[in-house]
């Protein structure tokens, strides 16, 4: 009998992996002459970089951005898992709502983003959220919330819909009792690969100019004065909220649904 990989060792292996990659990739690049940058510092560089300015130095942009993402997470999802719902409570609204969600998925984000930014921004103040940066990120969550939803409502056994009808049960009933808790192993699913896409949706809106203070601007920033340490230290500390926020959506997941892995309730 195969013995599975535990899953923290997974973990340190894929980071060990990612972390001699990245040391690999860093040798390809030399620093220009007569200049000590280089585009690809190597990883101990990038976190000698993050010891000498501390965390405390790159929080005021992430709190923004964590805060947007939040929002865009909250909104996108509670618009998908609404028209999920209303999917079961009328069939023939399915081929609709999927379009929608195909439709949302296939926007291109900079042009919408770009849109957004005269529609939405224009009476935000110094140092607020971005209503861009929210809007793109529900928009990015929503299609992966949607179709997680509405296979979970459909993976409902069927015998338990019937026992619901039997007993004079409604749609809503059979939502409520059996579906909602069918589905909730794919909405959780569906809800932790949100977490990262509506990170990445709201760095993208604020990487258009929608705020003042936030990871995208100090990007950019740091972009425009060649410092490539602090370039790599944003992105790894991207990584790293991102990674955090799909490990919490994970452990709630296992609490939730301890039947899926195979635990006692």
């Amino acid at each position: 009998m195969e013995r599975k990989v535990p899953g923290w060792l997974a973990g340190i292996i894929g980071v060990a992996v990612t972390l001699f990659a990245w040391y690999v990739f860093s040798l390809a690049f030399v620093p220009d002459e007569g200049t000590a940058y280089t585009p690809v510092p190597s990883p101990f560089a990038v976190l000698q970089q993050l010891l000498d300015d501390g965390l405390s130095a790159y929080w005021p942009s992430f709190s923004v951005t964590i805060t947007e993402a939040a929002y865009g997470f909250l909104w996108g999802n509670l618009l998908a898992l609404a028209l999920a719902s209303v999917v079961l409570l009328v069939p023939r609204a399915e081929p609709v709502i999927m379009q929608v969600a195909v439709v949302s998925y296939c926007l291109p984000l900079v042009a919408v983003g770009g849109i957004s930014i005269v529609v939405l921004d224009g009476a935000t103040q110094p140092g607020d959220p971005s209503s861009t940066a929210i809007f793109l990120a529900a928009l990015a969550v929503f299609f992966t919330t949607v179709v997680g939803s509405l296979l979970g409502f459909k993976a409902a056994d069927k015998a338990s819909l019937d026992v619901v009808s039997v007993y004079g049960g409604g749609r809503l009933t059979q939502l409520r009792k059996v579906r909602l808790v069918a589905a909730l192993p794919s909405i959780l699913n569906a809800l932790q690969i949100a977490v990262p896409t509506s990170f990445l949706g709201a760095v993208l809106g604020e990487y258009m100019g929608a705020t003042d203070r936030s990871v995208g601007i100090l990007l950019i920033r740091l972009q425009g004065n060649l410092d490539s340490e602090r370039v790599w230290a944003v992105f790894l500390l991207t990584a790293l909220v991102a990674l955090l926020g799909y490990a919490a959506l994970g452990l709630v997941a296992r609490f939730v649904t301890p039947w899926v892995s195979g635990r006692s309730a």
